[in-house]
């Protein structure tokens, strides 16, 4: 069995040429391991659902290689290891849920999975409703569901809750994450910042057509320098004076990132939370917040350029 699910090298595709030349994928390396769970962020433009077209095969790359569990995006596609829910692509609006999927499923000769996918999709109580009346969220849920039929190993995720409500994506990605804890390798991309952070064990950031990040989530979030404490001043002017000529001391050493004032409040920026936040309340502050880095926070310094 082949241990890599992806394995994408030097891989670049350009659109245009001359001035007009656009650098969609410029020189990515990425390998995916199988089982793994990864999100791919990146602003609009930043070569995110181009790689992911070249990885399901729909188009090619101008240099470099890709590999879907040792084979051809293509093979894997066609053998059914490889399946994605996209942005793009209709379906057909004159036929109900259940036809649709049943269409779909006598192609893969897996007519004996579409009540099981209609249930993991959460289609139940619109299976017999034609794919014109669904709403976009749910029409997203039919795709899912087609994807699901082939049983991938390799499972290829653009933007998939798009158009869903908070309901749905909830129970969305509750269907994910027991696929992740099956074994089934998952790549999405994704607007939504928190779906990343509360699912993605490690996260890829595009820029430029280029990767600027890869790592673990949890230590991409923390990778910006600690957290944030805010808290209210001593009431004593005297205490006040005395606790901010202490702080600006450990500035100095580099225990805290930056401090700021504004009025009788403070905003500390410290790979020290723990000590800083009980050095401020013996000091007599009050109001003390303590907040960890978000991934969006990282996102936006990675991609900022």
């Amino acid at each position: 069995m082949h241990t890599l699910a992806l394995e994408i090298t030097g891989v670049t595709r350009h659109f245009g040429s001359g001035d007009r030349l656009v650098r969609a994928v410029n020189g990515v390396d990425l390998r995916v391991e199988r089982g793994e769970v990864v999100a791919l962020l990146g602003p609009n433009g930043a070569g995110k659902t181009t790689l992911l077209d070249m990885v399901l095969g729909l188009s090619e790359p101008d240099g470099g290689s890709l590999r879907v569990l040792g084979d051809s995006p293509r093979n894997a596609v066609g053998n059914g290891s490889l399946s994605a829910v996209l942005q793009t692509g209709g379906l057909l609006a004159d036929l109900t849920v259940t036809e649709t999927l049943e269409v779909i499923a006598s192609f893969h000769r897996a007519l004996a999975r579409v009540p099981e996918v209609i249930e993991r999709a959460n289609l139940t109580d619109i299976a017999r409703r034609k794919v014109s009346k669904c709403s976009g969220g749910e029409q997203q849920r039919v795709k899912f569901a087609l994807a699901l039929l082939p049983d991938p190993d390799v499972l290829v995720l653009d933007e998939p809750t798009a158009g869903m409500d908070v309901t749905a994506r909830r129970k969305f990605w509750d269907a994910m994450r027991a696929d992740a804890n099956a074994g089934r390798t998952i790549v999405f991309a994704t607007h939504y910042l928190e779906e990343a952070e509360q699912f993605a064990r490690r996260t890829v950031v595009m820029n430029h057509g280029k990767v600027v990040a890869d790592g673990d989530t949890a230590t991409l979030r923390a990778s910006l320098g600690g957290r944030t404490l805010r808290a209210t001043l001593p009431a004593a002017d005297s205490a006040s004076a005395a606790l901010l000529a202490e702080l600006a001391a450990l500035q100095s050493d580099g225990s805290i990132t930056s401090l700021e004032r504004d009025a009788g409040r403070i905003l500390i920026h410290t790979p020290n939370s723990d000590a800083i936040a009980a050095r401020l309340l013996q000091a007599g502050a009050t109001e003390l917040e303590i907040a960890a880095p978000t991934l969006e926070t990282a996102f936006a310094a990675l991609t900022e350029a």
